[in-house]
C-alpha cells in the first residue's frame, strides 16, 4: 500500500432514538445560539423538524432559521448563510438533511469566519487556515454523499458555471447523529439516486492503482456488494430497517477516508457529472448512473486487472472460460444492468440535456485529475458525453 495519514475528528451517533438521546447534551458543549439549516421543508412534513427544535428549546437554545438550501448548493447561499451567521453571533451551525445541506453548511462555516473572497481562496484553490471555521454538527436525513464523516463541500459557482468540491479537515463536522428511520421518508428516486451515489464513491476509489493485494480494496468490495444487496431489499421494502441502516453507514464508510488510505483514487466521472450538473442542474446521482458504464467501458481495458476482478468479487461472474479483457467487460455490463433495474437514467436527454445543449463546453469546462487507468482528454470526455446523449 502506499504511505498515508489518516485522522478523522468527527464523533457519531449512530441508530434509532439517536437525536433524542445525544443531541441536547452536544448542543451544550456549544454556546447559546444554533443556526438550524435545512433544504426545502420536507423535515417539517415527517416530524423531524419538529422533534429537533423541541429538544433545542428545551436545552434553553436560541434558534436561527436557514431554509431552503437547494440540491446543488450554490456559492450565493453559502454567503447568505455566512451573513446570516455572523449577525445573529451563531455558536453552533447544525445541519439538517442529506449531502447538499451538509456541503453548504460546511462552506458557510468557513465563510462565516473569514473576510476575504471565500470562492478565490479556498474554492478555486486549496485554502489555507488560520482561523476556525465555526462548529458544526449534523443531523443526517439521506443517506448517500457521506458528507457528514468528511470535511468535503461541493459547492456551485452559478456566475462562473462551476461545481467543485474540497475536503478541508478543519470543516469535518463535530458530531453526526445517524438515525437510519430518519431516512423512511426520503422518496423512492432520491434514495435509489443517493445510494448509487454510495456505490459511485467507493468504485472511484476502487478502480485506481495500487492494484496488488490491499486492505483498501478488499473492503470497498464488501462494501460494493452490501450497497447492491441493500438498495435491492429498501426498494422492495422502503422502511427495511437492516436495509437502510446498513446503506447509512455504507454511505459514511465510503467517504471517511478509510477506503482512500493508501489508494490514488478516480474521480473523473464526478468531475464530469459536476460540470453538467453546473450547466443544468440535474440529480447528482442521476447523472453519474449515466456517465459511469460509458466512462468505464473507455477505461475498463486499460485496467483490465482490477475491472476483472470487479466482475467476479462484486458481481459474482464466474471467471472460468473468460478472458480478462471478457470478465471487465462483463463487469461493466453487470454494472449497466443494475443501473436499469433500479430505474436510474441512461442518457443524458433523460436529464434533461437537448440537442441546443453546449456538451463541448461542459467538455472544456471538466478538470482533468489523476488517478484513471487511462489518461482521459477534453476530447474523450465530448465522446463519452455523445455516447451518453
Amino acid at each position: 500500500m502506499n504511505n498515508f495519514i489518516f485522522e478523522n475528528t468527527t464523533k457519531v451517533y449512530f441508530g434509532k432514538g439517536c437525536v433524542k438521546e445525544y443531541l441536547s447534551s452536544l448542543s451544550n458543549e456549544y454556546g447559546n445560539t444554533v443556526m438550524l439549516a435545512y433544504g426545502g421543508g420536507s423535515i417539517k412534513k415527517n416530524g423531524i423538524y419538529h422533534e429537533v427544535t423541541e429538544i433545542l428549546k428545551k436545552a434553553g437554545k436560541t434558534i436561527v432559521e436557514f431554509p431552503g438550501i437547494m440540491i446543488n448548493p450554490t456559492y450565493d447561499k453559502v454567503l447568505e448563510g455566512a451573513k446570516l451567521a455572523r449577525k445573529n453571533h451563531v455558536d453552533l451551525l447544525l445541519g439538517i438533511g442529506g449531502g447538499s445541506v451538509m456541503d453548504c453548511c460546511k462552506a458557510i462555516s468557513i465563510a462565516s469566519r473569514y473576510d476575504g473572497d471565500v470562492w478565490a481562496d479556498f474554492w478555486a484553490r486549496p485554502g489555507i487556515f488560520e482561523f476556525d471555521p465555526l462548529p458544526l454538527g449534523v443531523i443526517v436525513t439521506a443517506a448517500g454523499t457521506g458528507s457528514e464523516c468528511n470535511g468535503g463541500a461541493v459547492i456551485t459557482n452559478e456566475e462562473l458555471k462551476i461545481k467543485t468540491g474540497r475536503d478541508y479537515p478543519k470543516c469535518n463536522p463535530k458530531f453526526a447523529l445517524l438515525d437510519p428511520v430518519y431516512t423512511y421518508s426520503v422518496p423512492k428516486n432520491q434514495m435509489v439516486s443517493g445510494s448509487f451515489d454510495i456505490l459511485s464513491h467507493i468504485m472511484e476509489t476502487y478502480f485506481s492503482e495500487p492494484d496488488e493485494n490491499n486492505v483498501s480494496d478488499d473492503i470497498a468490495e464488501a462494501l460494493m456488494r452490501n450497497v447492491i444487496r441493500n438498495l435491492r431489499a429498501a426498494i422492495q421494502n422502503p422502511e427495511d430497517y437492516t436495509a437502510r441502516s446498513n446503506l447509512m453507514w455504507d454511505a459514511t464508510m465510503a467517504e471517511n477516508r478509510i477506503i482512500k488510505l493508501g489508494k490514488r483514487t478516480d474521480f473523473a466521472c464526478h468531475q464530469m457529472e459536476h460540470q453538467i450538473g453546473a450547466y443544468i442542474d440535474c440529480n447528482h446521482g442521476a447523472g453519474l448512473a449515466v456517465l459511469h458504464p460509458v466512462y468505464y467501458r473507455h477505461i475498463c481495458q486499460a485496467g483490465k486487472t482490477k475491472f476483472a476482478r470487479f466482475a467476479t468479487e462484486v458481481w459474482g461472474i464466474p471467471a472460468e472460460g473468460k478472458s480478462q479483457s471478457e470478465l471487465a467487460e462483463a463487469g461493466v455490463d453487470a454494472l449497466a444492468a443494475f443501473i436499469k433495474e433500479i430505474g436510474l437514467p441512461t442518457t443524458l436527454r433523460e436529464l434533461g440535456v437537448t440537442e441546443q445543449t453546449d456538451l463541448k463546453k461542459i467538455a472544456d469546462s471538466c478538470i482533468i485529475v489523476p488517478g484513471s487507468y487511462k489518461k482521459i482528454t477534453h476530447e474523450e470526455i465530448l465522446e463519452i458525453f455523445k455516447e451518453c446523449f
